[in-house]
């Protein structure tokens, strides 16, 4: 394939340490080596926070990584003409379009990329699996169980024709988290007992706080529950390998009615003077068994003043721990309950060395990465099982059987008794 001449240390050599990693850890396919590049040419829905992560992904991948397709920035879909124009010039897309239906019938679209809030998620999914588009969609997968098992159907349906489709739990391609998946893969922590995981956010702990979408059950399903609850749910599902299959759940709201916002402009807004209320949660925890024994406690919030973005795990095993917390996301503590006790204690990895996932395409060791390399790993991991004709993780399906845990918790919290997760 075509090497980019900017590449420097991300060339051939680094990348190749980087195909290995990928492999191991986040059970992807590895980039290939290709003559020539086929283009990806790809559209997406939506242009706000999750919107800017994913341009940029999609404009940095394929300058660091060798990708076996050619990702193309064809088309940025908004409904308000003028809006969506300013974004794709800022962005980097080629055009635009005010309906995501013409779009997806378009012959010069190959993956559409869903980046809108979740009362939408189905119906553009389905649309475009159903016209043969590769689909990536944001998390968490739908508003509900139906529209979940329907997306999930669509998708099980395209699969068969070969398209593919992924949802976006973005965390599991942070590096430190690629490698502690691997530490748990080679039965380093043992049988896992315990999981504990949280996602702490501060942004609506304010009263006056604006009303935005997320607040909405109508637009977003649920509140902190589904919006960062279900990051830490697929982190505790995706590292030890199981899942949750009974739940005992709490939900609060701790503000009802907060001002209407005029504007908007990633998670803040501009307040007016009119009010409104708030129809999801603020705070979410559960207690959870998962189906090989594991206890688990999960909790997440958006009123945890002076975290701001805290997403946090902890994997207790037979033969060891494993802790991250995001607001230091290049590390990884790591307990070997077989040294000695006189030196025994929490093992401070910084993953940053060409060794661990994804990092050999990046920065010389140290020099860390941030929040938005998780998304280009996602693009590198998407594109490379397309051009493989293998299905990416984490799948529809996977997406499904978190919107039965996070549906099972707001029944929980509603009965005040533990609930099944239906398999």
């Amino acid at each position: 394939m075509q090497s980019h001449p900017d590449l420097g240390r991300a060339g051939r050599g680094r990348c190749s340490r980087h195909r290995q990693h990928l492999s191991e850890a986040g059970r992807n396919p590895p980039v290939t080596e290709h003559p020539t590049q086929k283009p990806l040419r790809v559209a997406m829905v939506g242009y706000a926070f999750m919107g800017a992560a994913h341009s940029q992904a999609w404009r940095t991948a394929p300058r660091m990584f060798d990708l076996p397709l050619a990702p193309e920035m064809s088309v940025l879909v908004g409904r308000d003409e003028h809006r969506v124009g300013a974004a794709a010039q800022r962005m980097g897309w080629a055009t635009t379009e005010t309906d995501w239906r013409r779009v997806v019938e378009r012959d010069d679209v190959d993956l559409v990329d869903i980046c809108t809030p979740g009362d939408t998620h189905a119906d553009i999914a389905i649309a475009a699996l159903e016209a043969g588009k590769h689909v990536l969609c944001e998390k968490p997968l739908a508003n509900s169980v139906d529209e979940a098992e329907r997306m999930a159907d669509a998708a099980r349906t395209a699969r068969e024709s070969g398209v593919r489709s992924m949802v976006g739990f973005t965390y599991r391609r942070v590096p430190a988290i690629a490698l502690a998946k691997r530490l748990v893969e080679q039965g380093r922590v043992g049988q896992v007992r315990h999981v504990r995981a949280q996602y702490l956010q501060d942004w609506i702990a304010d009263p006056e706080a604006p009303l935005s979408w997320r607040l909405d059950k109508k637009k977003a399903g649920s509140g902190a529950l589904g919006d960062i609850g279900a990051h830490a749910l697929d982190l505790a599902q995706f590292l030890t390998g199981d899942t949750v299959v009974e739940v005992s759940g709490n939900l609060r709201t701790f503000v009802t009615e907060r001002p209407i916002a005029s504007d908007h402009a990633g998670l803040a807004g501009t307040a007016s003077s009119e009010r409104g209320p708030v129809t999801v949660d603020d705070a979410a925890s559960f207690l959870a068994q998962f189906a090989g024994g594991a206890m688990g406690v999960f909790e997440a919030t958006r009123f945890a003043y002076g975290r701001k973005n805290a997403l946090r795990i902890e994997i207790n095993g037979s033969k060891g721990s494993l802790a991250f917390d995001f607001e230091d996301m290049n590390v990884l503590e790591f307990y070997d309950a077989a040294e000695s006790s006189d030196t025994a204690g929490f093992r401070r990895i910084l993953a940053t060395e060409p060794e661990h996932p994804y990092v050999a395409a990046w920065w010389p060791p140290g020099h860390g990465l941030g929040y938005e390399h998780g998304f280009s790993h996602q693009v590198v991991d998407l594109v490379s099982a397309i051009a493989a004709g293998v299905d990416p993780t984490p799948s529809f399906d996977d997406g499904l059987q978190v919107q039965r845990v996070l549906d099972a918790v707001e029944t929980s919290s509603a009965s005040r008794a533990w609930q099944t997760v239906p398999a």
